[in-house]
């Protein structure tokens, strides 16, 4: 693999850049054993509510319950204030996309859009026509909309589809933020919303 360090200083991971990286920048093929094994923090932000977490959720070989349960509470449905037993694959794959592009010294705190949705509020997200589906897994605690701010969509989605732990969409939109990526954990697909 190449050096990324002239895709870094030429502005990849701009929401807004036009630029390609190769497709091996960030290959999840080159994650190895030591990788799965080390401690997992996770850093997060959930605008909508304003709350940030920085925590160690699994060392050693074990979940550590407290962190496993302020994680969910994050994860949580804001508009209904629900907190759901969220899957840990998928907490897992939020933790490796933020520490496989830490690697390369691009450091950001996962920006949760949505983790758990109750029924009622999934069904006003569809009434509102807005990006969600009648069985969404994020009615089941296995699904989590994210991004990390100045890392394009594309970058992020690729990366995340290259861990092989579910579904991706990827979601472009116009503006500062850019747009986001779906990740679950249900059968390996991927859409553009």
């Amino acid at each position: 693999m190449g050096s990324v360090e002239p895709f870094l200083n030429r502005g990849v991971f701009a929401a807004g850049s036009d630029l390609v990286p190769p497709p091996d920048l960030f290959d999840p093929g080159l994650v190895d054993l030591t990788f799965w094994l080390q401690p997992r923090t996770l850093e997060m932000v959930r605008p909508q509510s304003g709350e940030r977490l920085n925590i160690t959720y699994w060392k050693d070989g074990h979940l550590n319950p407290i962190a496993y349960e302020q994680i969910c509470g994050l994860l949580r449905d804001v508009q209904a204030n629900q907190v759901f037993r969220m899957d840990t694959q998928i907490i897992d794959t939020l933790w490796a996309a933020q520490a496989f592009v830490r690697r390369y010294g691009f450091v950001a705190p996962v920006e949760i859009t949505s983790g758990y949705r109750s029924p009622k509020t999934n069904a006003r997200l569809i009434e509102q026509g807005l990006p969600a589906a009648r069985n969404s897994l994020h009615l089941k605690g296995q699904a989590v909309d994210f991004r990390l701010p100045g890392l394009h969509p594309k970058v992020l989605g690729e990366l995340v589809e290259g861990f092989r732990a579910g579904g991706v969409g990827f979601y472009f939109r116009v503006g500062s933020k850019g747009g986001w990526i779906h990740a679950d954990t249900g059968p390996e697909r991927v859409w553009r919303g």
